[in-house]
Parts: C-alpha cells; sequence; structure tokens
C-alpha cells in the first residue's frame, strides 16, 4: 500500500512539473540585432524546436529571422508563418533566411510544416 502511495505522489508531481515546464515557465525573448541597413536580423538554432521560440521586433521595419537547422528529422524541414503567408523550406545543416516586414502589432506564431513545433513573434 505504501509503495503505490509513493508512486502516485511522485506520478502526480511529475505531470505537474511537465504542465509547468510546457505552460508556466518564462520564456527567454532573443535580443535583435539591427543591421546598418535597417534590418532586425535574428539567429534561430533549429532542433528539435527552435532556439530561441519567442522573438521580439520592431514594426515597420524589415526582419530577416536566420534558421539553421541542426538536424534532419521530417517535422523541422519547413517554416511556417501563417500570419504573413510564408511557408519556406529549411535544408538540413544549412541556414535559410526569412525575410519579410511587419506591418502591424502583435503576437504571431510560427510552426514547423506539421504543426508540432512553435515559436512566437511579437511585433512591438
Amino acid at each position: 500500500m505504501t509503495a503505490k502511495l509513493v508512486v502516485t505522489i511522485v506520478g502526480i508531481l511529475l505531470i505537474l512539473l511537465v504542465n509547468w515546464y510546457f505552460f508556466f515557465s518564462k520564456r527567454q525573448t532573443k535580443a535583435i540585432r539591427i543591421q546598418d541597413e535597417g534590418i532586425q536580423e535574428v539567429q534561430i538554432n533549429v532542433k528539435g524546436g527552435y532556439d530561441p521560440d519567442v522573438i521580439e521586433v520592431k514594426k515597420g521595419l524589415p526582419v530577416r529571422l536566420n534558421f539553421y537547422r541542426d538536424e534532419t528529422a521530417d517535422c523541422s524541414d519547413t517554416i511556417v508563418f501563417s500570419d504573413f503567408n510564408i511557408r519556406k523550406p529549411l535544408p538540413a545543416y544549412k541556414t535559410t533566411a526569412v525575410e519579410f516586414t511587419p506591418e502591424r502589432e502583435g503576437e504571431y506564431v510560427f510552426t514547423c510544416g506539421m504543426g508540432m513545433l512553435k515559436g512566437k513573434l511579437i511585433v512591438k
């Protein structure tokens, strides 16, 4: 009986920890670099997710997101910014630039082609 109780408590604690990590932990926002041409540029590593997965940019300035795909998993072979009508293949072990100019403030989700990997672009 004691073993069942311990296993149940440990299981509940692990469930709470996983939920906290995915839904409530604070994610780090990546600082952008503004090039001499006025382009906001960010390097993003793609390996089982996006690092960073939250990117903050300024409205009205061109954005260049450089995605380096450090894996061959099928899920990460495409990047999709549905709000900007962008869908671009990401070749493995190469950097692919995605360029656009956000004209409206807001939060925009970007995903892999399957919708399993997610990130957020915050335009201020």
